[in-house]
């Protein structure tokens, strides 16, 4: 039976992950994210767990060791930041495509430079374009769920892709909530064990990682792309198990106070609960507004997205990775994209906000929220804008 705790939501990860039973977990330390393996270490060495737990030399090394532990059958965790996962750029693209169900946890971070340790969305920003399914939890409660969820996802027969799942680092890593954590009977019941479709083995030969040569290269990434975008499906019922078996509901975006909604902001990862308490008081100021939080990046939820929109005038699209030089925001980017071909659409803004951990509070969103309703009437000069700098 789920139990109640009061715990740092990196250590509550770790514990998620522990209930999941990795065969194989390779990390290497980075802050903001170094709690996470830390502590799954720890409860490999109290025999907790029966995982084989590797101390690699770079984050490089962390990533090819989870290939070749998934590729061999095991079921593979690793965590990673910022720059780590930088470092792992070079194998990030390859699990997907040789279809390899690892599940990453990143606690997200700045990018340098300046070299930044806290919290911001351009980590996992860069890599977006991957083909790694790609979630964002809002809270601790979400993280330890999405960390379980992630597990059954990746390894479904109709996906077989890796997860990464994103908590902001300090803001989430670093924070003791009050969290339900399962027990080992329900995430059993939950998540069954690893049966890998092929696996690397000398008595039943099969080659992995071949060579793509043109002629096949088109195709090979049609695959990858169809893979990706049918895994929302999958996604969708794991939710749906999810809230069945423990009443937690998850949806593709999370929608608060958005009856009758004329103006909104969408926001993604821990923001969005900062965000709910100025949309309380700009309701009780007589503004209809509400909030979109949206916790599936990857695939995109794009008939979701139409449908949350259905009604508002202004909609305040919230990035935390600045686009430099682009044209706006990779959210906004994104939104900008689905909702171009609609006859309705509300009028857009885009806030840069947050870059490298810097505050924002709750009147910052009103203040947003207002500028989003003043661009009804005149559209704004730039097409986003980096919010909160000094002297601006």
């Amino acid at each position: 039976m789920s139990k109640r705790i009061g715990m740092e939501i990196a250590l509550a990860a770790a514990e998620a992950v522990a209930l999941c039973k990795p065969d194989v977990v390779a990390a290497y330390p980075i802050t903001p994210n170094t709690h996470i393996p830390e502590h799954l270490s720890d409860i490999v060495a109290e025999g907790r767990i029966d995982t084989d737990f590797i101390c690699v030399e770079s984050e490089h090394s962390a990533l090819s060791a989870c290939c070749g532990a998934s590729g061999a059958g095991a079921r593979a965790f690793t965590a990673t930041s910022s720059q780590g996962l930088l470092y792992m750029a070079e194998i990030v693209p390859v699990v997907p495509s040789m279809r390899l169900p690892i599940v990453m946890a990143i606690g997200n971070r700045a990018v340098s430079g300046p070299i930044n340790i806290w919290n911001d969305h351009s980590d996992i920003m860069s890599q977006r374009d991957s083909g790694w399914i790609s979630l964002f939890a809002a809270d601790g409660q979400e993280t330890i769920d999405m960390m379980i969820q992630a597990f059954k996802i990746a390894e479904h027969r109709d996906v077989m892709l890796p997860v990464n799942v994103n908590l902001d680092g300090f803001q989430l890593t670093h924070v003791v909530e009050p969290m339900m954590l399962p027990d080992q009977k329900e995430v059993d019941r939950f998540l069954p064990a690893y049966k890998p479709y092929a696996a690397l083995h000398p008595d039943n030969i099969v080659s992995m990682g071949a060579l793509g040569m043109p002629d096949i290269f088109n195709e090979a990434a049609m695959a990858k792309d169809q893979a990706l975008i049918n895994s929302k499906k999958v996604i969708l019922e794991v939710w749906k198990e999810w809230e069945e078996q423990f009443g937690r509901k998850y949806e593709p975006i999370g929608a608060y106070r958005m009856k009758g909604a004329e103006v909104a902001l969408l926001t993604l990862g821990s923001m969005g609960d900062t965000a709910e308490v100025a949309v309380d008081e700009l309701r009780d100021k007589g503004v209809k507004a509400g909030l979109l939080k949206m916790k599936l990046w990857r695939p995109f939820p794009v008939e979701e997205l139409i449908k949350a929109v259905k009604g508002l005038t202004s909609l305040a699209v919230i990035d935390r990775s600045a686009p430099f030089g682009g044209a706006c925001g990779p959210v906004c980017a994104e939104v900008k994209a689905v909702l171009y071909d609609q006859k309705e659409r509300p009028a857009i803004t885009n806030h840069i906000i947050g870059l490298g951990g810097r505050d924002i509070v709750v009147g910052d969103f009103v203040k947003i929220v207002e500028q989003a309703i003043s661009a009804q009437k005149k559209k704004p000069k730039e097409a986003y804008e980096i919010y909160g700098v000094r002297g601006s």
